[in-house]
């Protein structure tokens, strides 16, 4: 599992920051919560998911899904809004045929809320941007 690098919304300052770690990822330079979004697979999503103690927010898309490439930024924007509370996983259904399956995700794209690994909140479509940002608040826990 590779390390993303985050720029802190804050400082700027740039911030490598795991797929999985025991807390939530925080700036090196102003200690403010960072943004924590990343990818799974069928092999790495228990470890990246379902072992979160943070909320996690999981989506399930494909790059040739023109409505999941619309609600992805909005998506994005959420766990930046909610840094330290929200964790962004997300699932290339089209690489990771088992969570699909797991999740019967028969159309994309779903997202999921999970906290402890146990599905909370389902979103299935691609809603507005408002609409999709009141159902994250409302299932943010």
């Amino acid at each position: 599992m590779a390390n993303n690098v985050v720029t802190c919304p804050t400082c700027g300052t740039r911030n490598r920051v795991p797929a999985v770690a025991s807390g939530t990822p925080n700036c090196a330079q102003c200690k403010k919560p960072l943004p924590w979004i990343t990818a799974a697979d069928d092999e790495t999503f228990d470890a990246v998911a379902d072992s979160s103690k943070t909320t996690v927010l999981v989506d399930l898309w494909a790059p040739w899904c023109g409505p999941c490439r619309k609600v992805g930024p909005v998506l994005e924007q959420a766990a930046a809004e909610h840094a330290g509370r929200l964790k962004l996983v997300k699932v290339n259904v089209d690489n990771s045929p088992e969570l699909a399956q797991r999740f019967e995700a028969s159309s994309i794209p779903t997202m999921l809320m999970m906290r402890k690994g146990a599905t909370v909140a389902r979103q299935v479509g691609a809603p507005s941007a408002a609409a999709l940002k009141t159902w994250v608040r409302n299932n943010l826990g």
